[in-house]
C-alpha cells in the first residue's frame, strides 16, 4: 500500500491528512495557520508528518492563489500576508526530505471529484466553487489543465457586467464580486438589509424582499451566463459546484443548471449537466492525495 500526505493551507486552519492509494483519510490533524509566519506552519506540518508510522510517497498541497505553479511559489494570497513569495515547495521539501506539489485548490477540489468523486465516469470536468469567492478547475482525463503559465480556469476577475459591484482588489462586474456569497451579503447590506451571510438573502428574497430578489437574480443569471461561455469554450461533460452557497441554498444548483439550459443552443440543451460536489470539505485533502500518486507514476 502507498501513503500520501494531503494538506490544505487555510487563512484561518491548516490540514494535515495521511491518505492511503485507496483514497481513505487514516489520519487528520488541523491546527491554526500562522498567517504571518510560514515557516512557522512548515515546522507544524513536518512534525505532524513525522508522526506518521508509514512510508510516504509524497506530499500534496491545496492552497488558496494566486501561486505560480510551475515554480511551486506562494504569490499574494489576500488572507496570508506573511506568505507572499515563498516558495513553499523548495522550504517543505528542505524541513521533510520529500517530494512537495503545490496546486491551487480549487484545481484540487476539480482533481477529486473528476477522479473520485462526481464527475469520476467523465473524462471533461468542469469545477467550480460557490462561496466566500468563486473559483474554479477543469480536469481532462482526470489531469489539471493548467494552461501555458499554470494560471488557466483563474476565473475570479471575470468581467461580466460592465460597472458592475466590485469586491476587494476586483475589477467592476466580476463573477465574484457578482455571485460569491461574501458579494452577495455585501450588496444585501449596502442595501440596508440585515443579512450575515448569503443564505439570509435567499431567506429575504424567498419572502419577497425586492431589493433581495434582484440580488439573489443578478447571482443567478450572471453565474448560468458564466457557465454557459464556459460550455461553449471548453465543452465540458459535467458541471461540478462547490460551496456553500451552492450546496448550501435550496435550489441553487437546479436554478443554474435551468438557466444555463435556457443560453445554449436548443440542440445542446440535454448535454447541459450541472450537479453538487461529492466529497465536502474533504475534497482539497484528497485532490492533494491524487496529484501525489499521478506524480508517482
Amino acid at each position: 500500500m502507498k501513503y500520501a500526505v494531503g494538506i490544505d493551507v487555510g487563512g484561518t486552519n491548516t490540514r494535515v491528512a495521511l491518505i492511503n492509494e485507496e483514497y481513505e483519510i487514516l489520519e487528520r490533524k488541523q491546527f491554526s495557520t500562522s498567517p504571518d509566519n510560514p515557516d512557522e506552519t512548515m515546522k507544524k506540518i513536518q512534525e505532524i508528518i513525522e508522526s506518521f508510522e508509514v512510508s510516504v510517497e509524497g506530499i500534496g498541497i491545496s492552497c488558496p492563489g494566486p501561486l505560480d505553479l510551475l515554480k511551486g511559489i506562494i504569490l499574494t494570497p489576500p488572507n496570508l500576508p506573511g506568505w507572499h513569495n515563498y516558495h513553499l515547495t523548495e522550504e517543505l521539501a528542505k524541513v521533510t526530505g520529500i517530494p512537495v506539489y503545490l496546486e491551487n485548490d480549487a484545481n484540487l477540489a476539480c482533481l477529486a471529484e473528476a477522479a473520485i468523486g462526481a464527475g469520476k465516469d467523465k473524462n471533461y470536468v468542469q469545477f467550480l466553487t460557490i462561496s466566500t469567492g468563486v473559483g474554479a478547475g477543469f480536469c481532462v482525463n482526470k489531469q489539471i489543465f493548467l494552461g501555458g503559465r499554470g494560471f488557466a480556469q483563474e476565473v475570479a476577475n471575470s468581467i461580466l457586467w460592465k460597472n458592475g459591484p466590485s469586491q476587494g482588489d476586483l475589477k467592476k462586474g466580476s463573477i465574484e464580486s457578482i455571485a460569491s456569497g461574501t458579494a452577495i451579503t455585501k450588496r444585501a447590506q449596502e442595501a440596508g438589509l440585515d443579512a450575515a451571510h448569503a443564505g439570509e438573502v435567499y431567506e429575504l428574497a424567498q419572502g419577497g424582499n425586492e431589493k433581495a430578489q434582484e440580488i439573489m437574480e443578478d447571482a443567478y443569471e450572471y453565474l448560468s451566463s458564466f457557465l454557459g461561455i464556459l460550455y461553449g469554450v471548453l465543452d465540458p461533460e459535467i458541471f461540478v459546484l462547490g460551496g456553500s452557497v451552492a450546496l448550501k441554498i435550496p435550489g441553487f444548483i437546479e436554478e443554474i443548471e435551468g438557466r444555463v439550459k435556457e443560453k445554449v443552443y436548443d440542440s445542446l440543451k440535454e448535454n447541459i449537466c450541472v450537479v453538487p460536489a461529492a466529497l465536502g470539505e474533504d475534497c482539497g485533502l484528497l485532490g492533494a492525495a491524487c496529484l501525489v500518486f499521478q506524480k508517482m507514476n
